[in-house]
């Protein structure tokens, strides 16, 4: 029985975000800076929208793809939001949250060796991915200096001939770095003429502060070799409703779709009404929703970086997502001792920057997804527990 489980499944850790999270869920009177999840809830006009397709009979499944009408819109948003146009017949697929764009991605052009690089700090899922899809996670490091940004001559650096993908997360989880135009279009200068296929999740794409989002698939030459992922959990408020979509060139999407139609059949039809109504509602009011949060995001982060600073908490100001990632250095303690005497002596729970890889140590993640009460009183309590 020694074989009786995969050893490329086996090898692979638990999620490093997870471990405190059980604890603090029965600790009284804790505060969680943890969880990359809203603190706001869903607004009641997609809800209103989910129960109506309940009442009206549309509880049976969709087609795989998606309801039509769904990808239009996402198309549409993309459009304007973005730049970017995909045909919604062939080009676009919604999946069960971004996260199953993230493994469908993986598994449709990954071949056993294939190296996929990833700039690390970064989402905790994708070295994983890789590895369950049989692929080789190559990190590229990325630090406080260069505001934690993948860099064209760092990707030139890893890029090997067993290459065959690159991961750009931006905004980024952990740190809350963003890429700008002149970014990507290093990025791309390197890539063109190659055959690597860029994955690029964008799902925190509308949480981004200063300036605007730009997608590397809009940039000229890009779009044949770009995946592009996004969702509804973060600038909707709908990470239970477990929505996302995949854009990508149909020759990878028919790949995509295929372990789609197998695995999971379609994504869950009462979310697909609600993610619609969601589209439709703020291409109407301007995205009044999503500006709505994210000014309160920004307000927020503002709060929480210039409290950390003053502690002695260096930490570098995020431009996107809602994370900031101090460095703890100034304590004398390692990222995982810092997170855990913290919980235990004042009650507060952060991730240690190792669970987003070994470039992490040294820093820890704390979400401002949370109320500003609560965060006013976290801040309080974590200059205590530094001050001693």
């Amino acid at each position: 029985m020694s074989n009786r489980l995969a050893d490329h499944v086996s090898c692979v850790p638990p999620s490093g975000i997870r471990k405190f999270f059980d604890i603090v869920s029965e600790m009284k009177d804790a505060i969680s800076l943890g969880v990359g999840e809203p603190d706001f809830v869903t607004p009641w006009a997609y809800s209103d929208a989910a129960i109506y397709s309940l009442r009206t009979g549309h509880t049976h499944y969709t087609s795989n793809w998606g309801l039509l009408e769904l990808r239009r819109a996402i198309n549409n948003y993309q459009m304007s939001r973005f730049g970017l146009e995909y045909n919604p017949e062939k080009e676009i697929l919604v999946t069960v949250g971004a996260s199953e764009g993230i493994d469908l991605a993986l598994r449709a052009i990954i071949n056993p060796g294939d190296e996929v690089l990833v700039p690390e700090p970064s989402y905790v899922s994708y070295a994983p991915g890789v590895t369950f899809s049989h692929g080789v996670c190559v990190p590229v490091p990325t630090g406080a200096e260069n505001g934690f940004r993948i860099t064209p001559d760092a990707l030139r650096a890893a890029i090997t001939d067993k290459t065959k993908a690159l991961i750009l997360p931006y905004p980024n989880n952990p740190t809350g770095a963003i890429l700008s135009k002149e970014d990507l279009e290093g990025l791309a200068e390197v890539l063109r003429g190659t055959d690597i296929i860029v994955i690029s999740d964008e799902i925190y794409a509308e949480l981004t502060y200063e300036g605007t989002h730009h997608s590397i698939a809009a940039l000229p030459g890009m779009r044949n070799n770009t995946i592009v992922l996004n969702g509804f959990s973060k600038a909707f408020a709908m990470t239970g409703w477990r929505m996302g979509w995949a854009c990508a060139p149909a020759d990878i999407m028919n790949c995509m779709f295929k372990i789609h139609q197998y695995t999971m059949l379609c994504a869950p039809t009462t979310g697909q009404y609600a993610a619609l109504e969601a589209l439709k509602v703020n291409a109407a009011n301007g995205f009044a929703d999503v500006q709505k949060m994210t000014r309160a995001y920004d307000r927020r982060r503002r709060f929480l970086v210039k409290s950390l600073n003053e502690m002695g908490l260096d930490c570098f100001t995020p431009l996107g997502a809602f994370y900031v990632f101090p460095s703890v250095s100034s304590t004398g303690l390692g990222s995982e001792k810092f997170c855990e005497e913290l919980l235990y002596a004042q009650k507060v729970a952060a991730v240690p920057g190792t669970a987003f890889g070994q470039s992490g140590e040294g820093h820890v993640r704390m979400s401002y997804a949370t109320s500003m009460e609560k965060i006013e009183e976290a801040v309080k309590r974590i200059a205590a527990f530094v001050e001693k």
